[in-house]
Parts: C-alpha cells; structure tokens; sequence
C-alpha cells in the first residue's frame, strides 16, 4: 500500500476551536485510487481532518497537500475543488430538503458550469445507478435517510471527482440502505478506478471493508494500515478489539469485556406492554400498530434506521407523547400522559444530551432528585450511592459540557437513574462513544438489569450492542418486523450475522434487494471529460443556480414568502393607521367661576374649533385632578370671577390653563392652539369695542401652506414610511438567506465547490430585490389609493431610485450575515442596524439640515437619508430628476460598495 501514490500528504497538522484541541500534530499520507477509512468515535478529529482535506475549514497550523498542492493557497483550492467532492456528516446535510431529488442535483451540476445537456444527461445516470429515477420529483425532505445519503451521494459525484470524501455516510442509516449504498460506492469506483475515496466512520463492519485505515485518538493517529495489518500487529480478531489495543494504556487498561449472565424469569412479569400503538401526526403515521410486551428486569433491543419510529414509540411509552390508538402498559397500569406517579417509575436518556451545561455535575444530580420528590433527606445518600456506582466522584464539581463524551453518557444515565426507576428507557445512548466507554456503558447496563432487576428498552445502531440484548426488535416503516432473541432471528433467517438477518427482513419488507435498488451504472470507457469550472471570478450560471434555488426555496416556504411580500404591506398599514401626528379633537373643560356671557363667548371660541371637543364642566380642583389623571382631559381652563366685567373695563385679565404634559410634544401643539385662540379672541373683541382704534398699525397676516395644505400628518408620515419598510424587510430577508445556511449547515457546499463569493452574494441578493420591487410597487400603490397621499413628482424618476434603494438595502443584509451565526441573532442585528440609523438620521424626524458634526456625516452617507428625500420630494413637491438627481447617486454608490464589503468580509472557508 505504501507504494501507491499519494493523494494527501499531511504534516504536523493542528486545529483547536477554541480550547478544544481537535488535531494534534497530526502527520500521515493517505495513499490515492483505493478506500480509506478514518476510524475512531465522535470527538477524536475525524472530521476536522476531513474538512481540512476538502478546503472547508481553513488551515491553523502544519502544511497539507492535496492533490499536488498547499491547501493553504486560495489559487490551488479553486483549481482542485472540481476534483474533490465531501459530503459532509449528517443526514442529507449537503442537500435543500424543499428542492426535489432531480433539482438538489441539478443545482450541483449548475455549480460545476455543466451545460443543460451535459448535467440532464448525468443525472439520468445517477439518479438510475442509485434507484433514485422514480423519486426525481419528491422532495429531499420527504425522503428516508438511505435515501437522503443516496442523494447526497448523486450531488457530491455529478462533477466525476478525483477525491471523494464521505464524512460518516451511514450514520443513522438501516442495514439494508447501508449495504446499497457501499454497493453504489464499489459500483462507482468500478467505472472510475483511479477515483479516491476518504471515509470517516464509527462502524467498524464497515471499516473492515476498506483498503487503508487510518485509527485516531484525542486528535492524534495511533495506527496506519490495512485491516488485517491493524488486527495482526495488535494480535486480535476484530477491529473494535484492534482499536481497544491501540489506544493509549490509561485509557486501555479500564476497559473490561462485557459480561451479561443469561436472564432468569422464575415468575414472568411484564414491565413494558405495547398494543397496537399508533402514532400520527396528520396525515403521517410514525408508528403503526406496534405490539410487544417486555418482562421485568429484560435488556430489550429496538433497532431501525431514523426515522422508523422508534424514538416516538419510546416517548409514547414514557407518557411524552399521547397515543393516537392502542394502549401502552407500564408494570399493568395503563400509561397516562397526565399521571406522574407511574412516570416517576421510568427513567429516561433522551438521544441528544439534555443535562444542564451551567449546572456541576453534583448541581445537575440534586435537581433531578428534587424533580422527582425525592425526599430531601434521602437525596444525599442517593447521590453518594450514585457517586460511588457510576464512578462520579472526580467530576462532582465540573460541569457536564468539559466532560468527555462517554463521561457525558454515563453522567445521563446516573441521573436517569437518580430516583430508582423500574425502567429505563435509553434512546441511542452509545451513539459517538469510544468502544472502551461503549463496554463499560453495557456493563452498567447488565448490572442494572441483573443485580436491580430494571427493565432496560434502548435503541441501537449498532449490531454488535444488539447481540448483547436478550430479545430485540426489528422496526421499519413505523411497523415491528420482528421480535426475538438475535440467536433466533438469526436462525429463522439462515443469516450467519445479524445485520444480514436484518437486511434479509427489510428485503421482504419492502420487496427490494440490494440488486434491484443499485443498478451498476453503464460504464464509461473513456470517462466523461470534465467541464471547466468556469472563470474564477465570476460565473454567471454559477451566481444563477444561487439564484433560481434561492427562489425556489422562498416559493416553497410559505412563512418567509409571506413576510417577504405582506411583511412591508403590514407594517404599512399599521404605521398609517396607527400612528398620527395630527393633533386633534383635544378634549377639553372648563371651571367658570364667571358664568357671564363673556365668559361663555370665550368657551364657545375654543369650542367652536375643530382641534377642541368640549367636556362637562369641572366642578373644582379634586374633579379636574382626577380626570387629567385618568387621561379623560388634555386641557384644563380655569375662568376667574369678574371676568367678563374686567375685560370690557379693559383691566388685565388672567386666565389659569392645565395642559397634559405627558407627551411633550402634544402638550406644545396644544398649548400653541390656545395660545392662538386667546391672542384671536381678544383681538377680535377689542375690535367690536373700540374699533380700528384698538390697535394702531392694524393689519392681516395671511398663511397658506404649500404641498400639504390641510396639514394633515399622513400626507408626510407615509412618504417617510416607505424607505423605512423598504430598508428593513429586504435587508432582514437578505441577512436570513445566508445565516439561514449557515446554520442549517448546507454552507460547505459554498465552501467546497468552485463558486466565488461574489456568486454566491450577488445569487442570494437577487431574488430578495425582485421581491424589494415588487414590494416597493405595493407600498406606493397603498400609499396613493388606500392613504390618499398624491403623487405629483417623476414616477419614472422614483421606480429608478427605488430599485436602486432596495438593491442597496439587500446589499446591507449581506454585510450584516458576515458578523451573525443564527437566524434569531440575525433579526435583531438587522432591525437595530436599519431601523435606529434611518429613524434617526434620515430626516424623518429631525431636519438633516439641522445636524451637524458627526451626525451630519452619518446622515449624508446612509443610503436612507437620500432616498428620504426622493420619495418626499416624488409625492408632495412635484419634483424629479433635474431638482433630486444629486440624492440619486448616493445610492448607486452603495451598492457595489456594500456588495463589496460583503464579499471582502465574506469567507469561503470556515474557520
């Protein structure tokens, strides 16, 4: 083997995420044109290397070489990345779960420069050697997991790779998908021997299968070599026990072979009984019709891929989850989601780790105990006696997320275990376990079953775990296939191993065979010559696929489509409707201590105005304090006696007015108001007494307002509305479509194929600033036929500046997606980066003439503040291209800075 040719050389290799050391110096080559296979548990590096190998993850320390050069360099990976293919670790986790099975890889293809005829002429292919033709048209996301992997496996081969690099394909997959889907492999490899493929798995059935292994450890590689080597230099029959050999002596000398001593029912009691259990979730049906009854103190297998409905049937079980028909029995007593006290019988391990991380280990044993009722003075000699039984006293004081992964495992089944259960029930508890902590799992677990008598239900992927139960069952399709001892299923089966039992039982399942579900593929002799990736710094099909898979996920999504085209129209109708700056219908009263006609002709002026709507009079200080108090007043005037014969003796007069000052701004409109009406009134009656006399120099003043003659709020709120909207949702949604793969996980296809960053930003900002248009559209159609507001500027002049605005806004977006990692980050990143700068420095409320400092020059350089003044200028002023030109090349400006910025910021490699 070692006198292949290389494929990878790596050398002194490190990488830590943070304080976690997740390669260590690690040194190997990895020989080209075979199978090589990672071994080892989750946690040890594997697929840190891997993604290392393929260019998704930037390089820390050490020099790698792939495919004749340093991965470091930015110039090789873009050569290489036709060349390499990774499917990265989970269930169709490189794949679009509402793009179908023909548009997944069609996507794929369309990211390699492959023309129409080239990639529809591969896919038939793929789709055809992997059974997958008759599902071109189902969604990824209603696909099984074999399924979902076969898929993956289409995408990851659609461009013929010289490197394939499969990160735990088979995890969570049946037996039987998992047997075609190595088939497909050895199928592929036949049409293209010099392809090489690099395999991360915690299956070593699977490993013994590969020509080359590579064993790693705590970031570190402990062996290298064939399988048979590996088991031949450590002097052992099975890799899992080569493995145990090669690890490090602290670490080897605690592991003990299991022991589990065969049950003895002497009286047959049933802790677990199952009849006809179904569970649906509309029209879907996760568990059908399941029976089974479980005896006391059994160690009880379930096993079946993802999905099948094993973890359901668990929590029905459990009282998690209601049944929709048929009966769960827990020792007799039907179960009943409402009652506690049979649930206090059962101890439950959920698959995914549901400890406390900010809680010790002693902190997170007490609130389980407490939980339970444990009585306070018995909850210390049960967490000592815990202590003690798990081997626990070391880590009483850590915290449950420093701990290693089996230590992770055992502290949830101490505390599934804290208040004495009769039954535990253990969904996939082992899965990612080194082997050594796998056994001493088991052995807990046969202790617990033999010595306790606790009834043990746990789930399994794994054969070799399933041969240790004493009865299993075999699940698919939300239907039990089988129930026995593996000795017997075996036997019935005239299967030498289980999982060929297995396989043998889903074969007459489903009516499918290995055979029939992977049809080798027409070989291809020579191989298909492969399509130039295209320019490495642009591709506009590449940037295209971005776009039409981007759309078609948002056409298929009916919450972001939704807020993408009603969002805006919303909040727009809200704002109108809600918000008003008019200040009227002021209610107001009066306390007339004066009573004269005097008195009531100046009540009748105040009244007499639209602003005013007259209340009940006061009758004294108490009733005029607590109707301000209640909010039934916004203005209090008080009339003094003699009013009226002051006035017409022309004596000084004053007049007592209590304004609501909780809103200052109000409180000044109102007291404007009346301010102006007293000045009038008093004008008014001077000019009846004594004539033009009254006031030398008499003249009139008379105002018209210009552009919004009945000065009513709306005719300005909306026009201001509209570039706030126009900012905020296009830039929310532009922001999500990017978190939104990081998070899912799908944005190492970004990484690992020859799409350029700018592609991929100017791919997912286009469908978002079609949507912004067409939104634009709405709100100035809304604003001018529901608001009323008249447009009397350039229409041709605002579409131009508004389409240059919403691309700007989407552009923002993408610069906000470089800083956040989740969707929920993401909003308030976007709504605090859009909504505070233009409330505050557009215009909107503060004149930007009147800024100065730094605020004027935040003011002049966001995009908001110009198109503020367009869309103002557009509505109420008439105006257009000649008066507003200089607001428009503000915004043009942006865009390509900001795309840009988001492109420089932009990577295209995790780090």
């Amino acid at each position: 083997m070692t006198s292949r040719p290389v494929i990878a050389e790596i050398r002194d290799v490190s990488l830590s995420y943070r304080r976690v050391q997740a390669l260590d110096a690690v040194s190997v080559d990895i020989p080209a044109g075979c199978m090589v296979g990672l071994i080892g548990p989750d946690g040890v590096g594997k697929s840190s290397l891997l993604a290392l190998i393929s260019g998704a993850r930037a390089m820390q320390a050490g020099t790698l070489r792939v495919l004749g050069g340093d991965m470091r360099s930015a110039r090789h990976r873009q050569q290489v990345c036709p060349g390499i293919a990774y499917m990265p670790q989970g269930l169709g986790r490189n794949l679009y779960e509402t793009l179908s099975v023909f548009e997944n890889v069609d996507f794929f293809g369309r990211l390699f420069n492959q023309g129409r005829a080239e990639r529809e002429a591969r896919i038939a292919d793929l789709l055809a050697a992997t059974g997958l033709e008759a599902f071109r048209n189902r969604p990824a996301g209603k696909l099984s997991g074999g399924m979902k992997q076969k898929l993956g496996l289409c995408c990851a081969l659609i461009h013929d790779p010289d490197l394939l690099i499969l990160d735990e394909p088979t995890t969570g997959v049946d037996p039987l998908s998992r047997r075609q889907f190595w088939e497909l492999i050895d199928r592929f490899r036949d049409g293209r021997p010099g392809m090489s493929v690099v395999v991360a798995t915690a299956y070593m059935e699977e490993a013994a299968r590969f020509d080359w292994l590579i064993a790693m450890n705590a970031g570190r590689v402990l062996d290298k070599g064939a399988p048979d080597e590996l088991m031949a230099r450590t002097g052992t029959d099975t890799l899992d026990a080569a493995f145990i050999a090669l690890l490090p002596e602290d670490e080897r000398k605690r592991h003990r072979e299991v022991v589990i001593p065969p049950i003895q029912h002497e009286n047959k009691t049933y802790a677990i009984e199952a009849e006809g259990l179904t569970k649906q979730f509309g029209d879907f049906t996760a568990v059908d019709r399941v029976s089974f009854r479980i005896p006391k103190g059994e160690i009880f297998g379930f096993l079946g891929s993802n999905g099948c409905g094993k973890t359901t049937t668990m929590k029905m079980l459990t009282g998690l989850l209601e049944a929709t028909e048929g009966k769960a029995r827990l020792f007799g007593n039907q179960v009943d989601p409402h009652d506690i006290a049979v649930r206090r019988r059962v101890g439950y391990m959920s698959q995914a780790f549901s400890l406390y991380g900010e809680l010790t280990v002693a902190q997170n044993l007490d609130l389980h105990a407490r939980l339970f009722k444990i009585p306070p003075a018995e909850i210390r000699p049960r967490m000592e006696e815990i202590r003690l039984r798990f081997d626990l006293a070391e880590v009483m004081d850590s915290r449950p997320d420093a701990l290693p992964l089996g230590l992770r495992q055992r502290l949830s089944l101490a505390v599934a275990m804290i208040h004495a259960p009769d039954i535990l029930i253990l969904d996939e508890p082992t899965s990612g376990v080194d082997p050594v902590a796998r056994d001493a799992f088991w052995q807990m677990l046969a202790e617990l079953s033999r010595k306790d008598g606790v009834t043990i239900f746990v789930s399994t992927h794994f054969m070799n775990e399933a041969m240790m139960c004493d009865r299993i069952s075999l699940m698919h399709a939300g239907r039990v296939l089988i129930s026995d001892s593996p000795a017997e299923i075996m036997a019935s089966s005239g299967a030498a191993t289980l999982e060929e039992a297995f396989i043998t039982h889903l074969e007459e399942a489903t009516g499918d065979t290995v055979a029939e579900k992977t049809p080798k593929p027409a070989p291809t002799d020579p191989p298909p010559e492969k399509t130039a990736s295209g320019s490495a710094i642009f591709g506009l099909r590449r940037m295209l696929s971005y776009a039409m898979r981007e759309s078609m996920e948002l056409r298929r999504d009916p919450i972001r489509a939704a807020l993408a085209i009603f969002g805006s129209l919303l909040l727009m109708l809200v704002i109108g409707f809600g918000i008003n700056m008019d200040v009227e219908d002021l209610r107001f009263a009066v306390l007339d201590y004066d009573q004269s006609t005097v008195s009531r002709d100046y009540i009748d002026q105040i009244s007499g105005s639209r602003y005013f709507i007259e209340q009940d009079a006061m009758t004294g200080y108490p009733d005029m304090d607590r109707r301000m108090r209640a909010g039934t007043l916004d203005l209090a005037i008080e009339i003094p006696p003699d009013f009226g014969r002051d006035v017409l003796r022309g004596r000084d007069v004053e007049i007592g007015g209590w304004i609501d000052g909780s809103n200052p701004t109000r409180a000044e409109t109102v007291m404007g108001y009346v301010q102006g009406m007293h000045q009038s009134w008093l004008m008014s009656g001077m000019r009846e007494a004594y004539g033009p006399a009254a006031v030398a120099g008499d003249f009139g003043l008379e105002l018209r307002y210009r552009y919004n003659p009945d000065i009513k709020s709306i005719v300005a709120m909306v026009p201001a509305v509209i570039p706030i909207l126009l900012l905020l949702i296009p830039a929310m949604l532009s922001t999500l479509s990017v978190v939104r793969e990081r998070e899912m996980g799908s944005i190492t296809n970004f990484y690992v194929t020859p799409a350029t960053r700018l592609e991929f930003l100017l791919g997912k900002q286009l469908p978002y600033t079609l949507v912004a248009i067409v939104n634009l559209v709405l709100l100035t159609c809304l604003a001018v036929f529901l608001f009323r507001v008249p447009f009397s500027g350039d229409l041709l002049f605002y579409s131009l500046a508004g389409v240059l605005y919403v691309s700007t806004a989407t552009a923002m977006g993408l610069v906000i997606s470089a800083f956040v990692k989740s969707q929920l980050a993401a909003i308030f990143a976007t709504a605090m980066a859009t909504i505070l700068p233009a409330v505050q420095f557009s215009g909107m409320i503060t004149p930007v003439s009147s800024m100065d400092g730094i605020n004027a020059l935040i003011s002049s350089a966001y995009p908001t503040t110009h198109f503020m003044t367009i869309s103002r200028g557009a509505f109420s002023k008439a105006l257009g291209f000649s008066e507003l030109s200089s607001a428009l090349w503000p915004l043009a400006l942006a865009i390509p800075v900001l795309i840009g910025l988001g492109a420089l910021l932009m990577r295209k490699q995790e780090r």
